[in-house]
């Protein structure tokens, strides 16, 4: 049992990362913290893929006479840049969103920002539940 933990440590590691950000995006009200989880989840997904091309003993995938080699996959890894590259200009965007949002309601907790938006413009929530 305790070989299997340590063979699949990074699969384990993925998936509890990914855990803590989802219950971190789910039960935090702070938009910082919310942002927070969505970036362990960014993580363990790139962790969960780093590990799949990973091959024990494996070499990098470059032109050589040996052809009994294991080569490491490539393609995992150029998804982990791609991804790290998406998951860096959504983060700063929702930095900014978050930014504009303290600056108009003066907190960073999502109940509050909904309750002084529906102060700010009444009858918004009345419009949103009724159906055409």
């Amino acid at each position: 049992m305790l070989e299997l933990i340590v063979q699949q440590r990074y699969y384990i590691g993925a998936v509890i990362l990914f855990t803590i950000g989802l219950a971190t995006l789910f039960l935090h009200r702070n938009l910082i913290k919310k942002i927070i989880g969505l970036n362990l989840m960014d993580t363990a997904v790139f962790l969960f893929l780093a590990s799949m091309g990973y091959v024990e003993g494996g070499t990098a995938p470059i032109f050589s006479f040996a052809a009994e080699r294991a080569y490491i996959n490539p393609v995992p890894g150029g998804l982990v840049l791609t991804g790290i590259v998406v998951a860096v200009s959504t983060t700063a965007v929702f930095l900014a969103l978050t930014c504009r949002l303290y600056e108009k309601y003066r907190s960073l907790d999502l109940d509050v920002i909904l309750m002084r938006a529906r102060e700010r413009h009444p009858g918004t929530e009345h419009a949103q539940n009724t159906q055409v």
